[in-house]
Parts: C-alpha cells; structure tokens; sequence
C-alpha cells in the first residue's frame, strides 16, 4: 500500500457523505438551504490563515477601496492526498449526485487496478523469498520478504514469512515485531502466534511465550494436540534454563561435589590409556552424576563429546576393537548414557543428535554379546517411559528396522526378550511408530507370534499376552488393521491359539487373544470365512469358560464368524449356541447382551431350527429378537 493509500479511509468516506449531503442541498428548492449550503462550500473552500507571525512593516499609504469581487465557488470533494494527487474530480456547480458518484467510483477502480499490480508484484517476490528460504539463504530470503512488503504493507503472509527468517538468523525481536504487524492485518494468524512463541522462547521470555502459544486456541481450538507440544517445548526449555543456571551457581561456589564431574572428564580425555582406565573413569561419572543438577553438569561440561570422542571408546561401541575388557567399557558407556539421560529431555536429545552414536546404539541393539544388548535394551527402555523420550527414539531411529530386532529379541529364548517385549509396548502406543511399521508388521507378527506359540513354556503365558498386547495396540491403526484382517495366517495362527490356549491350557492369553480377534474381525475381508467353522467351535466352547470376561468376548468373536459362514452357523446351532445365548441374556450385562442376540439373529434368520428351539426356549425372547432383526415369523 502506498502513501496515497495511508489515508485514513473512515475519515475520507466520512468527507464524502458530508459533500453528498452538501451537494444535495444546493440542489434544494428551498433558498434558505441552498444559501447555507453555499455558505458552508465557501467555508470549506477558503484557505487556513497562517499561524506564523508576519514581520512588522512601516505604515503604507492608504488606498482607495478595491471594489468588492463576486465569490469564488472553491468547492471540491476532496483535498489534494499525501502524494499531491486529486483524489476525486473537483466539483462542477451543475453537477448532479449521480455524476458525482460516477466519479467515486471511477476513482475506487483506479485504486483497485493500481492494487491488483502491486499484489502481483508483491506474491512474485513472496514466490522468490520462499525459494530462498527453502535453499537456507535467509539473508536473501529477508531482503526479498522485504521488497514484498514495499510494494504491499498489509500482506500477512510476507509478514509471518520474514519472521520464520528472521528466528533462522537468530533475529528474535525483529521476528516477533513482524509477528505483530501480521496480527495487524488479520488478528487471527496462527503462524503469527506459533512464530512470536518460538521467538520469544529462544529469548528465554516463557511466560510470553506461553501466552502467544495459549493463543492459538482462542482462534482454532482443534489444535489442542499442537499447542500442547508447543507448551511441553516451553516447560522442557524452562526446565532446561534453570538446571543450567543450578550449576553455575554451584560451581561458582566451587563445592567440592561439582568440581567431582569436571575432573573426571578432563582425565577422561587423556588419550592412549587402556580399556580399564577408561572403564573405571566412566563408572566413576556414574556414580558422581546422582541427580538433574549432575546430569547438566556433565552436559555443560562437554561430556558426551569427551566419552564418544575418546578412540578407545568408539573401537568398543562399533565392536571393533580386539583389545582386553572392550565388552565390559561398552556396558559402562551404555550405562553411564542410561544415568546421564534418565528424565533429562535435553541431554537425551544431544545424546541421539549425534548420528554417529545412533548408528551405534542402533548396532549394539543387535549385538551377539548379550551383556552389550540387554545393557542396550534397559538404557532405551529407560528412555522411552517418558513421552518426549519416546518421541525422540521414534524421531532418531528406524521404526521398521527397530521393530524388526526387538522381534528378534522377543523370539531369543534369553532375559532381552523380556525388556525387548516391554520396549515394544511403550513403543506401540504412540501413532507415529505404527504409521512407521505398516509394511512389515504384520509379517513379523506371524512369524514371532507361531514361533511363541510352539513353546509356550519357555516363552511364558505372560510374555505371550503382553506380546498379544502389543499386536492390539499396533491395530490401532487403520492400515495394520486391515492387513491382519486379510491375512491369512494371522487367522490361520489365532484359530490355533485358541484352541491351545483354551481349558486346561495357558488361559491368561484367552482375554487379550479374543480381543485382538473381534478387532480384526471388524475389518471386512474374506479370510476368515476359510476359518470359520472350527473357529466357532472353539468360541462355543469358551461360552462355558468360569470366566465372564472369556465368555463375553468368546461371544463378540462368534458375533463376527457366524454373517459370514452358512456352515459356521449351521455347526453353531447343533452345537447348541441358541441355549447358551438364552443363558447370558438372562444373566449377563449389555455387552454380553447385545453379543447374544446378534449371534440369535444370524442364527435364527439362517437356520429353521434355531427358530424352533428359540420359540421352544423362551418365547418372550424369542419376540425380542424378532423386533432386532425385522424377522415376521413367531
């Protein structure tokens, strides 16, 4: 927008219903008004008297009296703008309003003409500055935001654009001033918050960056989930500041415990010592680093650049090294990462910033030494029972590759199988490394969960259901669910399971089992037609499980099999499922309830007896199955 349009454009409308109001009354048929109305033209007309003082002259000769001029009609619609341009024609003393208005809206079509170039001009240099942006040339990026915004100063985009450049250069109050002009020409900019509340969070002011984050909701309150990563940023940042700010203090104060992790570090850095002075060092930082103020202190301290820069140390992470006591320095380095780390976001995200450490931790997952893999198995597990560490090995780590070894992990007949499997649970809780593990999932399911199957001593009832646990969690998403559903050994191998697992077998499995079926089975899909018959068997049979829980779900399961198989329902009618359902209905809740009577309704729409044994049964239900279905029959 230029100067000429910097006007204030309320006042400028304003002027022009009084010049209307004005040129309607000289056209009056009453003199009186159009006499006033001329009055007021001539008013308007004449020129301000200067405020400056004139200078004293001498007393000139008096003159005759000049005759008296007739009035000059000075009448226009508008003074001359801020770029000494007419803004509108002046005004003929026969001019009609409508002429006028013709004029106003001449004027408005130049300006809109004039305006449309300028957006044009203005989205070019945006188009450039973003391609900038995108190659990391901020500086150039800027200058272009900046020509945008010469040519169009309310264009909000320009103004959030500059700023995202601004924070990249380390600009913050320049970012956030942009911030506020946007929110100038459209007060309900998101980007406007989300940038203000970066910028003021990297100048450390949290409470203002809170309330710029708070904001969003205010405009969109469906990005809660968004707001609330922003918030955690804030409070991990505020966390941060004052740990660091802790140690500073405790150093100035050179107390004997601070100055305990800054020594060893230092001797830690000798070079060319063996693997057990090393070893011993890293233990003793262990040992030192006994709360967040230690952990900060080793962080401030350059520690993991110390401990992964050290030669002897990144031979016995890559196992690569020959040397003695090589196996028992990678534990000691694993387990002085799980210390340091342990509930310290910061130092979790420097540790696996270095790719270089991510690739080894992501070698030492699979390690053949199993006191390297287990060390390995508890320091992520450590990690991942908080969100924001579960978040950050989902960011840093490959989920396919990582589901695959824990897998791997669970199948080995050893103690990693165990934390492996609790890794897996906290891992299959969180979206991102489901939508990670689509492809491969359901194959290596299959494959872990038969091998399970065959040994279900070894592996243990408990570490099946929890691994059953985790395959209900991954079903979660829409993807996985559909491949297992069509997946003709997953039913081929949960048939199976139920028969084993069933009285007087492992039934801890039972419930999760059942559950992880139902599920599956909501899914439409043709492979479990191939199933159907023994599998509702097996569910019949569980209908006269002691447990409550097993009967409910044994019935949601037989619910699922029955629409799609004339034989499964045939074979669950003559193994007497119409007595059974009677049964729950009188006993059970309104799960089990519902269960029962779309398992009689399948029944007694495809199958003559199921009617008659119904009516034979229980007539009064009989009447409300009837209702369910639409059935016309008694």
């Amino acid at each position: 927008m230029d100067s000429c349009e910097d006007e204030d454009l309320e006042t400028f409308l304003q002027r022009v219903n009084e010049i209307s109001e004005l040129v309607k009354d000289m056209s009056s048929t009453d003199p009186a008004v159009r006499e006033r109305a001329m009055d007021t033209a001539e008013l308007r007309t004449a020129p301000e008297p200067c405020t400056a003082p004139e200078p004293r002259r001498a007393p000139e000769p008096r003159r005759a009296p000049e005759p008296r001029r007739a009035p000059v009609n000075r009448t226009v619609i508008n003074s001359t703008s801020p770029c000494g341009e007419h803004m509108n024609a002046p005004y003929e003393p026969n001019q009609s309003a409508e002429d006028f208005m013709k004029v106003l809206e001449k004027d408005a079509e130049e300006r809109r003409k004039r305006r449309q170039v300028k957006e044009q001009r203005a989205n070019a240099l945006k188009e450039e500055g973003n391609e900038a942006f995108v190659l990391g040339d901020y500086e150039v990026a800027v200058r272009l935001y900046t020509a945008g915004l010469e040519q169009l100063r309310d264009m909000q985009a320009l103004y959030t654009n500059r700023a995202q450049a601004f924070i990249k250069l380390k600009r913050f109050k320049e970012a956030i001033s942009d911030c506020e002009w946007a929110l100038k020409c459209n007060e309900k900019c998101v980007k406007a918050y989300v940038h203000m509340g970066r910028a003021h969070l990297a100048l450390k002011d949290f409470a203002e960056s809170r309330l710029c984050f708070q904001k969003i909701l205010d405009v969109e309150p469906q990005r809660e989930t968004m707001v609330k990563e922003y918030l955690t940023q804030v409070d991990l940042e505020e966390k941060k500041s004052l740990q660091e700010k802790a140690v500073w203090e405790e150093l100035g104060e050179r107390k004997q415990e601070a100055m305990v992790i800054p020594s060893v570090l230092q001797k830690l850095a000798t070079p060319d010592q063996i693997n057990l002075y090393y070893c011993g060092g890293v233990e003793l930082l262990a040992q030192a680093v006994k709360d967040a103020i230690g952990q900060t202190s080793f962080r401030l301290n350059n520690g993991f650049s110390i401990i992964s820069g050290n030669n002897s140390v990144r031979r016995c992470l890559t196992q690569t090294s020959k040397e003695p006591h090589s196996e028992e320095l990678c534990v000691s380095v694993l387990r002085l990462w799980r210390v340091v780390c342990s509930g310290n976001e910061e130092n979790l995200k420097v540790l696996l910033q270095c790719s270089i450490t991510r690739d080894q931790i992501a070698r030492l997952l699979g390690s053949r030494g199993p006191a390297i893999q287990q060390e390995c198995l508890s320091m992520l597990l450590t990690f991942s029972h908080a969100q924001h560490g579960r978040r950050l090995l989902i960011q840093n780590f490959s989920g396919p590759r990582t589901l695959e070894t824990l897998m791997d992990c669970v199948c080995a007949d050893t103690t990693a199988g165990s934390t492996a499997l609790a890794l897996l649970v906290n891992l299959a809780g969180d979206n991102k490394f489901r939508v990670q593990c689509r492809d491969n999932f359901t194959l290596c399911f299959t494959r872990v969960f038969e091998k399970l199957l065959r040994n279900i001593s070894a592996s243990g009832p408990e570490q099946l259901s929890s691994f059953i646990s985790v395959a209900g969690a991954m079903c979660l998403d829409r993807v996985i669910s559909n491949r297992m559903a069509n997946s003709e050994d997953v039913w081929r191998i949960s048939f199976s399971a139920l028969g084993r697992c069933g009285s007087p077998g492992p039934r801890t499995i039972l419930y999760p089992l059942l559950g992880l079926m139902i599920n599956i089975a909501a899914v439409p899909n043709l492979c479990i037609q191939d199933h159907a018959v023994p599998g509702c068997r097996r569910c019949v049979a569980l209908l006269s499980d002691s447990d409550g829980g097993v009967i409910t779900r044994a019935a949601g399961l037989l619910s699922a099999i029955l629409p799609t198989s004339p034989a499964a329902t045939h074979e669950a009618v003559e193994q007497g499922v119409v007595k059974r359902m009677l049964k729950i209905l009188k006993e059970a809740g309104h799960m089990s309830s519902r269960y029962s009577i779309k398992v009689l309704a399948v029944c007694t729409t495809f199958n003559q007896q199921a009617c008659e044994e119904l009516v034979t049964l229980d007539k009064s239900k009989c009447v409300c199955v009837c209702v369910c279905v639409g059935l016309t029959q008694g």
